[in-house]
């Protein structure tokens, strides 16, 4: 039996899927000329959101759709308010990205921001999400506007193939995902993670409880495109527009992560000696696997995408300590992880940002493209090494740096000082492409531009607004760490 529904709880969803709606439906009624309004109306219904999610910052769990035995299948904490904000600023980002790039394009404006935002609803339940079905339906609900809006650049046969694999491989993950979720309900009675987590604890190991947990971790591997499960996400990148290359890498990949979080550390605790390994020898192989390749490439959103699989290693490096490690190390890997997370969104979105600025002058966005930026473009090639610097986790890039640190500490205090080691060895790789593509920005200088002077790329508004905002979010928390590490303690994660 449910108890009353806490509608501040849920006061950001309403406000957001009201927003998609009425998105919807104002569309129907615009000329085409004015479709772009779309973009202005979902960006006020963001902040809304945001405002309401900022309403909960007080440290007090709220606990909605609760049931007698005192467990909630919606819970808002501080780990919830944490990823809340990261998606609803990843949301204005992306925002205003799209704007003038679909303008442009002629492409169904009022269609594309309803399908953004009904993916940017699934993901703020995912944050909240406390049991399986709550957690598969919101993972579905950001997955499947995704495969859509990957294949909006309709012209382009590249686009109607990338979107198609993302799709296939999409359905694959879902169905091995719920295969596992079903197994877990057959063996403990229940759907809710707390309920899962206790009797997991109360019955005998089994093989049988092992392979659900397994399956659904491979489940999430697809989701966050973990290696080897990752082939869909290099061509999907290329082909999609590159806002939307700018969502998948960033707000999908971290929805993934919000939900992997949330079943290991509350539904799977008493398996995380099956679980941690597993995540351990996945982090080593995507991140060698995604820098390695990325090294090789000539095209900028393939490079990003294999530099974006390689960074979802690192995310997973701490997820391998696993509860043997101690309740100290578990605390560290918890903390490590989620700080990643939410600095690699600033630091991705503001790389894709630059991207898309330039990509208005090179349509073919090869990395030769960006040489010597410098001297047409001097501030956005300032701009654009710098997220580069924070990527690679080299100074000036302190927050990229921190974020290292704080995995590197992690392994150490969970005793896996191989996966460190190999951590290492790959941030060095990265250090590289990274910083290869950084210096290249600045060639040139001083040399004679000839009788024409070159011509600067011309940065739209909404643009410039999206780089200076994840620019400064950056240099925020480069400077002041305890922005995000007030968010990160395991014990911010209410199981209530």
């Amino acid at each position: 039996m449910l108890q009353t529904i806490d509608y501040h709880a849920i006061a950001p969803e309403l406000v957001l899927v009201s927003t998609a709606l009425l998105v919807l439906i104002v569309d129907l009624f615009l000329p085409a000329e004015r479709k772009w309004l779309a973009m202005p109306l979902s960006f006020a219904g963001v902040l809304g959101s945001l405002v309401a999610v900022v309403t909960m910052t007080d440290g007090r769990v709220r606990g909605t759709f609760c049931h007698d035995d005192g467990t909630c299948s919606f819970v808002v904490d501080n780990y919830a308010v944490l990823f809340k904000v990261i998606f609803l600023g990843a949301a204005l980002v992306v925002l205003l990205l799209s704007l003038n790039y679909f303008e442009e394009g002629r492409y169904y404006q009022g269609e594309y921001y309803f399908l953004l935002l009904c993916s940017f609803f699934g993901m703020l339940l995912i944050a909240s999400s406390r049991d399986l079905i709550m957690l598969f339906i919101s993972l579905e609900l950001v997955s499947v506007p995704g495969f859509v809006i990957a294949g909006f650049r309709k012209t382009d046969s590249r686009s109607a193939e990338s979107a198609l694999k993302f799709f296939l491989i999409g359905v694959l993950a879902t169905a091995v995902m719920l295969f596992g979720m079903s197994l877990v309900y057959g063996l403990t009675g229940s759907v809710q993670l707390v309920t899962i987590g206790e009797r997991f604890g109360e019955v005998a190991r089994t093989p049988a409880g092992a392979a659900a947990v397994g399956l659904v971790i491979v489940g999430f591997a697809f989701k966050v495109s973990a290696a080897p499960f990752h082939f869909w996400a290099p061509d999907t990148y290329q082909g999609a527009p590159v806002p939307v290359a700018a969502f998948l890498s960033v707000a999908s990949k971290a929805a993934g992560f919000t939900g992997l979080l949330t079943v290991c550390y509350i539904g799977f605790a008493e398996y995380s000696d099956v679980w941690a390994p597993l995540l351990a020898v996945l982090a080593a192989i995507t991140m060698t696997l995604g820098n390695l390749v990325a090294i090789q490439q000539r095209h900028m959103i393939r490079m990003l995408a294999y530099s974006s699989i390689g960074q979802a290693g690192y995310i997973l490096v701490p997820l391998g300590v696993g509860a043997t490690a101690g309740e100290d190390a578990m605390r560290t890997a918890f903390a490590a992880t989620l700080s990643y997370i939410a600095i690699y969104a600033v630091m991705n979105l503001g790389v894709f940002a630059c991207v898309t600025a330039v990509a208005r002058r090179t349509p073919r966005n090869l990395i030769v493209d960006y040489r010597g930026l410098v001297r047409s473009s001097p501030l956005l090639a300032v701009t654009f090494a710098f997220f580069l610097f924070c990527l690679a986790g080299a100074p000036p890039g302190l927050a990229g740096l921190f974020a290292k640190i704080q995995v590197f500490r992690a392994t150490i205090d969970g005793e896996i000082v191989w996966l460190g080691v190999v951590m290492a060895v790959n941030t060095v790789f990265a250090m590289y492409y990274y910083l290869r593509v950084a210096f290249s920005l600045f060639a040139g200088v001083g040399e004679p531009t000839g009788d024409a002077p070159l011509e600067p790329v011309r940065v739209p508004a909404p643009i410039v607004a999206a780089i200076a905002i994840t620019a400064l979010a950056a240099l925020a928390i480069g400077f002041y760490p305890e922005i995000v590490l007030h968010y990160t303690p395991l014990s911010v994660l209410a199981v209530g």
